[in-house]
């Protein structure tokens, strides 16, 4: 568990839908909750809250035992329209509170996130959401937000494996206490076949995916893999009896090229 700047304790691994297909998402959560996964990542723009609501209502445990997430999109930001897209966002997930509320984006463009912020500060105050947050956002997005003198984002959800390791936004993060959570963890893929990966999942009998998923949870990261078959979304979870040494974090460190597979965040504005 990760402890937020609020004292929210929150999962360090959970459970990303996406590009998860709506009509897939209901089944897709349902085994992840069966398999053990206590936190779900969705979002507005993904088009599968209702499935996440499906599977959240039919599993049957305690509100209090599953941790959810979701985000708003870049066209619903400004006040009035914050609000008006969480509770849309709520009835899908058929939620009376929500656990992590996050901006997707800055879109910088629409300069509209310093006052979306404030819905969200109001959501929280009002006890509509248990923590609130942003994803992508980078040092100056974060310190505007900060400069105005509200609550600080416990969370910022960011694009981060071993070929974009982000430390200076890490460090950023830490300095001031926000939590880093990835994406896209495993590059899409793309680092698994890297031969420093592949050489340290050998030595301790773990998949490459295992070993990268382990790299982010020695750095301290959040992590929410996804996957919509089911012995990836076992094996995904099967990385808590092992840890990395800093000799093979060391290695892994220098696999970092500065390399994104989503969008710039300083000029994409959806």
């Amino acid at each position: 568990m990760t402890t937020l700047n609020n004292g929210v304790s929150m999962p360090q691994l959970g459970f990303g839908v996406f590009q998860v297909p709506p009509a897939e998402t209901a089944q897709a959560v349902t085994r992840a909750l069966e398999t053990g996964y206590r936190s779900i990542d969705t979002a507005r723009a993904y088009g599968n809250e209702r499935g996440v609501g499906e599977a959240l209502a039919a599993s049957g445990l305690p509100r209090d035992e599953v941790f959810v997430t979701t985000k708003l999109w870049n066209s619903d930001q400004g006040y009035d329209s914050t609000l008006a897209a969480f509770d849309a966002s709520m009835a899908d997930l058929r939620l009376d509170r929500l656990d992590l509320y996050l901006i997707h984006w800055p879109a910088p463009a629409k300069n509209l996130y310093a006052e979306t912020w404030k819905a969200m500060q109001q959501l929280y105050t009002d006890g509509r959401v248990r923590a609130i947050g942003v994803s992508n956002f980078q040092p100056a997005h974060l310190t505007r937000l900060m400069d105005d003198g509200g609550i600080v984002p416990a969370v910022n959800q960011i694009e981060l494996h071993p070929a974009l390791q982000q430390a200076e936004l890490r460090e950023f993060h830490a300095d001031h206490g926000i939590a880093t959570e990835s994406w896209s963890p495993l590059a899409q893929g793309a680092v698994l076949k890297d031969p420093v990966i592949v050489a340290i999942a050998e030595k301790y009998g773990k998949t490459p995916a295992q070993v990268v998923l382990r790299w982010h949870l020695d750095l301290g990261n959040i992590v929410i893999p996804k996957s919509v078959t089911p012995s990836r979304i076992r094996e995904n979870l099967d990385i808590f009896d092992f840890a990395l040494t800093e000799g093979d974090i060391a290695e892994i460190a220098r696999l970092d090229r500065g390399t994104r597979t989503g969008p710039d965040p300083d000029t994409f504005n959806g």
